[in-house]
């Protein structure tokens, strides 16, 4: 029997997205829960496979180690294109697929690192507060950009369901919020409920980042 893939990652953190995917893909994986913006202890559990100590990190069956969402979500896509989550090489939407894939953690996954302690940065707890309140503007903006310049079908790139509307479903779960992410990103919000209801997840949804809309 093949080795089960082993995720570190936390419910609601940004292990979901390769989680969900996993799942679509009936593969077997174990989660090694570490919610890591809330102690160093929990950080330390990830250190022996990502010395940034950060999820989501995958241990993929040959035991080699892969970090960083947007790169796993596609090694998943590509490892198993029959199931048609990603374009493929060649294909007319395999620019904007690449495009938004690091569009996201490159501008907007990457401020949570600051988010989720902005003392890292900030001299004082006033300059943390201003540091919160500037980052989750840009954040906002960020989805007013990927909204203006997509054009959406079903899903963000065609009729099918693909790692990159997991991928925006659950970071736009995030600050600031969904309420605000409908107003900044309408077309964007067509698609994330859209995939909120797939019925493959629903069961997955619920135990791995219940949220209200």
């Amino acid at each position: 029997m093949d080795n089960p893939y082993i995720v570190y990652g936390a419910k609601g953190g940004g292990s979901v997205p390769v989680e969900a995917t996993l799942t679509l893909l009936g593969l077997p994986y174990e989660v090694v829960e570490a919610t890591v913006w809330e102690s160093e202890a929990e950080r330390e559990k990830v250190a022996p496979v990502n010395p940034m100590r950060q999820i989501p990190a995958l241990v993929l069956p040959s035991g080699q180690v892969m970090t960083e969402s947007a790169a796993i979500l596609m090694h998943l896509a590509e490892q198993h294109p029959g199931a048609g989550l990603a374009p493929e090489v060649g294909e007319a939407r395999r620019a904007d697929y690449l495009r938004w894939m690091t569009f996201i953690p490159a501008s907007i996954y990457s401020l949570y690192w600051i988010r989720d302690d902005p003392m890292r940065l900030a001299a004082d707890a006033a300059a943390a507060e201003l540091i919160k309140a500037r980052t989750a503007e840009r954040i906002a903006e960020c989805w007013r950009i990927m909204d203006a310049q997509v054009s959406p079908g079903r899903y963000l790139l065609g009729e099918a369901l693909g790692v990159l509307d997991l991928y925006v479903a659950v970071v736009s779960r995030w600050t600031p919020r969904r309420e605000r992410f409908y107003r900044e990103a309408p077309k964007l919000a067509e698609v994330v409920r859209r995939v909120d209801a797939e019925p493959r997840l629903q069961a997955f949804w619920a135990q791995r980042f219940p949220f209200e809309d």
